[in-house]
């Protein structure tokens, strides 16, 4: 019995050493980049698991090219058979709105709740361009965050570029809701804005949602743990700010949250809707801010925000007010 007990508590104290000495240990566990499920889904062939779809690739910098899925909206499927990537390009500038779409952690764009979520959005008349970042899935390089916005922006200047006049929306989510308050930044940076973000399950930081997970509230009585989860975060240059970047954004944006979120808690996207909200009354700004929280009782948790049966008449709402604006 002594020795369990000691194994039990040299194992709990080892965490925090092991994060002291090995700094890069947390990037991975956010990243989580090398769990790319499914592991059977040829990624070069969305074919098999999604229709009216095609893949290809863009060297958003030197060294790193990221692959991309294209899924064209309900209008464009009956034609789509047997045409090639470019015939696809093409499509975008044909007025159908685009959302680009940032993935979480872990895992995959052919994972199963994104393709969920992807066939919703195309049957509903949206083209839909997924990215697997640097690092995930079949795409090179390392992740980080200023390399994972690097992806997400080349991208977004990209399909802007094809698109014509197309609304251009960018749906975000957890960690690419990171990604995708970093890519508005940026945008507006170069002096345009992004017609429309969509967060979904959205955290206020990354260092907050780490300290707010069960397993790191095991050591949060422990005296420094949580300077040392900042500093750490520091040290890997991982912010992922959505409370600071949504001060200064001023795009359209709707939340997505549910109640029972069991990874970012749902206080978290209410805090950022208060926050986008005053943001814009202080900018004299009248961008459409607006939040849909789900109960518990319907189970979405943190991903399966796709079940909603009602989800695409709430985008289609929110993008029909963007559309009339432009």
């Amino acid at each position: 019995m002594k020795k369990a007990v000691s194994f039990l508590i040299t194992l709990y104290v080892s965490v925090p050493i092991a994060l002291y000495v090995f700094p890069w240990i947390l990037g991975h566990v956010i990243f989580a980049h090398l769990l790319r499920l499914p592991f059977s889904v040829d990624l070069s062939k969305p074919e098999e698991v999604l229709n009216h779809t095609c893949n290809f690739y863009l060297d958003t910098e030197e060294g790193v090219s990221v692959g991309v899925w294209h899924t064209l909206p309900a209008s464009q499927w009956e034609a789509a058979a047997g045409k090639n990537p470019e015939w696809y390009r093409e499509t975008l500038g044909e007025g159908d709105p685009v959302i680009i779409y940032l993935h979480g952690n872990g895992g995959t764009r052919a994972y199963h709740h994104r393709l969920g979520l992807v066939k919703i959005l195309s049957a509903a008349g949206y083209h839909v361009l997924s990215i697997d970042y640097r690092g995930y899935g079949d795409s090179t390089g390392e992740p980080s965050e200023a390399g994972l916005t690097t992806d997400a922006l080349y991208l977004y200047n990209w399909v802007k570029k094809q698109s014509g006049g197309s609304l251009v929306c960018l749906w975000g989510h957890s960690l690419g809701s990171g990604v995708a308050t970093n890519t508005a930044v940026k945008v507006q940076e170069q002096g345009s804005v992004v017609d429309a973000v969509i967060l979904s399950g959205p955290f206020t930081s990354i260092g907050e949602v780490v300290l707010s997970h069960p397993l790191t509230k095991m050591y949060k009585f422990l005296p420094g743990f949580e300077s040392l989860v900042w500093n750490i975060l520091e040290m890997n240059n991982v912010v992922f700010a959505n409370d600071k970047n949504l001060k200064t954004m001023t795009s359209p944006l709707l939340i997505l949250h549910a109640e029972d979120d069991n990874i970012v808690p749902h206080y978290m996207g209410l805090k950022l809707h208060h926050i986008s909200h005053q943001a814009q009354k202080e900018h004299n700004k009248d961008a459409h801010v607006q939040v849909i929280s789900y109960s518990a009782h319907l189970g979405y948790c943190h991903d399966k925000f796709y079940l909603d049966p009602n989800l695409s008449n709430a985008v289609g709402r929110f993008l029909q007010t963007m559309k009339q604006q432009k």
